[in-house]
């Protein structure tokens, strides 16, 4: 039986008489890749913003690891990592001063070259956040999620925006830092990147949750409902075609 680190029953999210969130509940698995999907609106960021503790909640309950949101939402800071879609950071600093600020405001000791050798930016150490490249600066807002080696890591759209490389790159990063026992909860509206990284995801659309499995079954599901695409489906795609002309490696720009 695995072991539930998110689990949230009956949340609800008012703006006045608007209703975003309509009553969800849904559960996150240690060491899984959780995947909340939806169209602009759904209330996914909604929903997730008020498990990071950045929005409050009308009502419902929210438990993550044992912590009561309602209670603890300070303990429950201490155990997250935040990669928003758009971070800030300081663009005349490096790499490793960046790191060392972080790594201050959670009052940790980092060793700063192994956090960026993770992320395959170690030859970028002495860099300036603003002349990394788009993937560049994905994986470095990555790695300032993990300063506080936390057992739960959020990921808001991290591939929006990025070349076929920059976006397999950071799908092998997001793998390995749940291979190193960490959960990772995701959005993407990359249909492809959710069926590849995800064990189970979350549709949500109109503040409630109308599907949640994990991509096979829901393919499988729709498959056995009579669904048929009206284009025969190839062994590959356009994007497969791309990475296997132009190379997976690092790219500098």
């Amino acid at each position: 039986m695995q072991n539930k680190i998110i689990s949230v029953t009956n949340l609800k999210k008012n703006y006045g008489n608007f209703e975003a969130v309509k009553g969800i509940s849904f559960d996150v698995y240690e060491g899984e890749i959780f995947g909340l999907l939806g169209p602009n609106g759904a209330g996914k960021s909604t929903t997730l913003e008020i498990i990071e503790t950045l929005r409050d909640k009308t009502s419902g309950e929210v438990i993550v690891d044992g912590l009561n949101l309602d209670t603890e939402p300070g303990s429950i800071k201490k155990i997250i990592g935040v990669q928003l879609q758009t971070s800030g950071f300081y663009p005349g600093l490096n790499l490793l001063e960046l790191i060392e600020l972080f790594a201050g405001l959670y009052n940790r000791s980092v060793d700063a070259m192994e956090l960026l050798r993770l992320v395959n930016l170690a030859d970028k150490a002495k860099n300036k956040y603003k002349e990394m490249s788009g993937g560049q600066k994905q994986r470095f807002s990555i790695a300032t999620t993990l300063i506080n080696q936390p057992k739960i890591v959020f990921l808001d759209e991290p591939t929006t925006g990025l070349d076929p490389q920059a976006r397999r790159n950071l799908w092998d990063l997001i793998r390995d830092i749940r291979s190193k026992g960490t959960t990772v909860i995701i959005t993407t509206h990359y249909m492809d990147e959710a069926e590849q990284l995800c064990d189970r995801i979350a549709i949500m659309d109109e503040g409630r949750i109308i599907a949640l499995a994990s991509p096979d079954k829901m393919i499988d599901d729709l498959v056995a409902g009579g669904f048929e695409r009206p284009k025969q489906v190839k062994a590959a795609n356009l994007e497969d075609v791309f990475i296997n002309l132009t190379g997976k490696e690092m790219r500098e720009a």
